[in-house]
């Protein structure tokens, strides 16, 4: 974001008017943050000036102080605090914190924060939605060294096996942004100032051997070459604070803290702190985890994998099966066991008898093909009765209705058995007059399938057709003179199923639960032109989805500064739609998105203003 040096177009005053809208977004940004820090950041008798930059970031500044606050599209809907806002309130929004010093050299070079490199709690992960801003500690320290937005949330993380791109920097310590704002910061006079004084070892690091300390190169933070040269073996804690406690304000900013990694770095004790399961995954042999491969997989076997799902691609198994059944707060790596890869792995239990496994051509990679369920190995196995994965999504969600007042709202598609399936759902003591997801249904299939001993003993896949299920899945749908199919694939039996059965749908909101028939119907967001060149935007289809229009007009018309008003839709009793006064077709749906829970996939939006 601010790797390159931006120009700012514009400088503005902000009204007192936009200074209490700027309070408010800030407040609704940062949930976790008081009033108090509020107003550290924004003092409430200062003068803040926007400036408007050509990528249309916009920056907060206070007059006379120092940037506090940017926007990245200039709208208000991504509002992250500055590095500077965070050494004054440290806990204005919730942090990662690095396994390492040697990570934020990467961090403060520009590059995103990877899963890896964050220090996992002794409690687990902590719990986050996508998209949400965190700041970046190095362990020891209390003030941040970069900003940035989740890339997913934390339930998706542990589904990832923790891999992948944790965080994407927007701001971090010494890029421009920060730059831009040096002639206005004194280190004596700030609050690393008290850090240093409560420890000084917090902020020492010390300059490999054969590199002078050059203070007037202020672009090491840019330059990959000077920052490779840096010997991380150097990095511990110095007791001589001589350099940083005897700055001279007059001298030029750029001395302030030189070093080629970072003004706040960490000693070398970080290993102390780290978590205990991270220590004890370090200490695995590669027996031990192996032992504990074969573990997760048989619990998985037991209790995720089902025979309907099979084929199945390795990887499917290994991330959606295998990776959620570990322990909580152990990292499961295949290159550390001794088959160093899944293939390898999946093929030695192929060779044991416990599962069927090949590798196919066309995808190149290996399938599980059965599971021998008579395997001593298998038998002898006692899966746990809790799966790991689904306690931390049941803390991830109660965590997350704690942290909005918005109540969580639910949208999922069940079906109701009609009369062409309600023979099958008796034969195996299913209740017909219930309603099924979409998996729970399909399990009804299989478990008269298996009832009945239908799977062919030449091909393990297909399924032969009795006269109930061929009636269910085909009668009325064969054209006359045309043969019925004597047999189906396990992979259509499924989807075969569900389409003859009635679909519906089920959005609930707290206690508030409704069942409405036939697929969902998403919310329509239209922007149309009146007389005089006037644009108005119409929100329907809201009763879908337990929202009250009359209350969302009051909401819209105070969050936008304009007219709304509420008519019933012509000849659609009890639906009403909404009625806005301007083009605000996108800030309404990220409103929609954000505040109620609506998913994307749900909203139509249609911009008849554009040719």
């Amino acid at each position: 974001m601010f790797k390159k040096p931006v120009e700012a177009k514009l400088l503005q005053r902000l009204s007192g008017a936009d200074k209490k809208k700027l309070r408010r977004t800030t407040k609704e940004r940062f949930p976790h943050a008081s009033d108090a820090n509020i107003d550290e950041i924004l003092p409430p008798k200062a003068d803040i000036t926007v400036a408007k930059y050509t990528n249309r970031v916009h920056v907060y500044v206070i007059e006379g102080g120092l940037p506090m606050l940017f926007d990245i599209d200039g709208r208000g809907t991504e509002i992250y605090p500055t590095v500077y806002a965070l050494w004054k309130v440290p806990e204005l929004i919730p942090s990662f914190l690095l396994k390492g010093g040697e990570v934020s050299r990467y961090v403060i070079g520009g590059a995103d924060l990877m899963f890896p490199g964050i220090s996992i709690p002794p409690e687990g992960l902590p719990s986050f939605l996508s998209g949400q801003p965190w700041a970046v500690k190095v362990p020891g320290n209390p003030a941040p060294i970069a900003v940035g937005a989740t890339t997913m949330s934390s339930s998706e993380a542990l589904k990832a096996g923790l891999r992948g791109k944790a965080l994407r920097i927007t701001h971090y310590y010494r890029d421009y942004l920060w730059q831009s704002a040096e002639g206005h910061y004194i280190p004596n006079a700030g609050f690393l100032e008290d850090v240093v004084m409560e420890d000084p070892n917090l902020l020492s690091i010390s300059q490999p051997a054969d590199e002078p300390l050059d203070a007037s190169n202020d672009e090491d933070h840019v330059n990959t070459a000077e920052r490779d040269r840096v010997d991380t073996s150097n990095i511990h804690a110095s007791t001589d604070i001589d350099a940083p406690m005897n700055l001279d304000v007059t001298d030029q900013i750029s001395e302030e803290m030189t070093t080629d990694i970072s003004g706040l770095k960490v000693s070398d004790n970080v290993t102390a702190e780290e978590p205990s399961d991270e220590k004890e995954q370090q200490t695995l042999s590669s027996e031990e985890i192996d032992a504990l491969l074969d573990k997760c997989l048989l619990q998985a076997l037991h209790a995720t994998v089902k025979d309907k799902d099979l084929p199945m691609p390795g990887s499917t198994l290994w991330s959606n099966h295998v990776l959620p059944c570990r322990p909580s707060g152990i990292t499961l790596d295949i290159k550390k066991s001794s088959h160093k890869k899944l293939s390898k792995w999946l093929q030695s239990k192929s060779s044991a008898g416990l599962i069927s496994a090949k590798e196919d051509k066309y995808k190149k990679e290996v399938m599980l093909l059965s599971i021998n369920r008579c395997h001593q190995q298998f038998m002898a196995f006692k899966p746990e009765k809790r799966v790991p994965e689904n306690a931390e999504q049941r803390h991830d969600n109660s965590v997350s209705e704690g942290a909005h007042t918005k109540l969580q709202l639910e949208v999922v598609e069940v079906y109701k058995p009609s009369t062409h399936v309600k023979s099958i759902f008796t034969a195996v003591g299913a209740d017909t007059g219930s309603y099924y997801s979409a998996s729970d249904a399909t399990d009804i299939a299989f478990r008269y399938v298996e009832k009945e001993n239908l799977v062919k003993p030449t091909d393990k896949a297909m399924v032969t057709l009795d006269a109930a299920l061929c009636d269910a899945l085909y009668k009325g749908t064969i054209k006359k003179g045309s043969t019925y199919p004597t047999d189906v694939h396990k992979k259509d039996l499924g989807s075969t199923f569900l389409s003859r059965m009635q679909i519906h749908h089920r959005v609930s909101k707290g206690n508030e639960v409704a069942v409405r028939k036939g697929a969902v119907r998403p919310i329509q967001i239209m922007t149309e032109r009146r007389q005089g060149n006037k644009k108005v935007t119409r929100v329907s289809g809201l009763e879908t989805f337990l929202m009250d229009a009359d209350s969302l007009a009051s909401e819209l018309q105070k969050k936008f500064a304009c007219s709304t008003s509420v008519a019933e839709i012509p000849g659609k009793k009890g639906q009403h739609e909404v009625l806005v006064q301007g083009g605000v077709i996108d800030d309404l749906a990220k409103h929609l998105v954000d505040h109620y829970g609506i998913p994307k996939r749900h909203i139509e939006v249609l911009d008849k203003t554009k040719k």
